[in-house]
């Protein structure tokens, strides 16, 4: 059984993602697809939700279950297929627009193609939703396509992890736990012997483990939490100046802190504020 659904084109700079075709198989035991290098050029993202199939990755071959995703760049070699014995059911994407490369790379999701999601059954609930709204739709409604198309990329970057990451490794539910609590505490000094002594590993064992998990050493992840809050505050607390605002979140150099902010951000903390006053 299918569904898929193709979508008239629109101008890749009119949005910020947009899907060329969404689609749903179940049942199809013959499913396997193998691009060459150049071959597809938007991307590509698919989420198992029932059975089993692999996908190749340098050479190597993964087996692939529910709640397992894989998030292929345009242009990138593609191999992938179902099992024959059991199945798989997959909802599927392709789909392009403008910053996407850039807000997938930022968040580290450029160096490995397959991942596997705790919530997964929410992401299935929004590629019904996509399906629907672009079936009903005839794929006219693209503003409310396009929102709901980056609904679907935001709720695979908040539970993604890469795949292999999680699965019966301690270390990993460790590091997991402590993930908010580093984000509450993001604006103190960051002492890493003592967050690696909370996990219970030693320091450099930490630090391996943690960019597993999130793609980033432990203290990008800290400026990326310093950050978000220092916008937070820019747009909320305007009565603040951007020295106050460093301090509070980490920085007692102001000019470092705008530094690191328009390294991350490409403008001045001034600049950001002034973009939505």
């Amino acid at each position: 059984m299918s569904r898929h659904v193709f979508l008239p084109a629109v101008d890749k700079g009119q949005f910020f993602c947009f899907p060329d075709s969404i689609g749903h198989y179940h049942l199809n035991p013959n499913h396997m697809v193998d691009r060459q290098t150049g071959e597809l050029t938007m991307f590509n993202f698919h989420l198992v939700s029932s059975g089993k199939g692999y996908a190749e990755v340098d050479g190597r071959v993964y087996p692939l279950h529910a709640g397992d995703v894989f998030l292929y760049f345009p242009g990138q070699a593609q191999r992938y297929y179902s099992s024959e014995e059991e199945p798989w059911e997959v909802y599927w994407i392709h789909f392009y627009g403008t910053l996407v490369s850039e807000y997938f790379i930022d968040r580290g999701f450029a160096h490995f193609p397959l991942y596997t999601l705790r919530q997964w059954e929410s992401l299935q609930q929004l590629f019904e939703i996509l399906l629907n709204e672009t079936k009903e739709s005839g794929g006219l409604e693209s503003a409310r396509i396009s929102m709901l198309t980056y609904g679907l990329l935001a709720e695979f970057v908040l539970y993604a992890e890469p795949l292999g990451v999680r699965r019966g490794n301690n270390a990993t539910e460790r590091i997991m736990e402590l993930l908010p609590l580093i984000q509450e505490a993001a604006q103190e000094p960051f002492e890493l012997d003592n967050w690696a002594k909370k996990a219970g590993m030693s320091t450099s064992y930490f630090c391996r483990n943690f960019r597993k998990v999130t793609q980033r050493t432990p203290m990008e992840f800290v400026t990326l939490c310093r950050l978000r809050l220092a916008k937070q505050m820019l747009l909320e607390a305007k009565e603040k100046s951007v020295s106050v605002i460093a301090e509070s979140c980490g920085y007692p150099s102001s000019s470092y802190f705008i530094k690191r902010f328009r390294e991350h951000e490409g403008i001045t903390p001034t600049e950001y504020r002034n973009l939505y006053i």
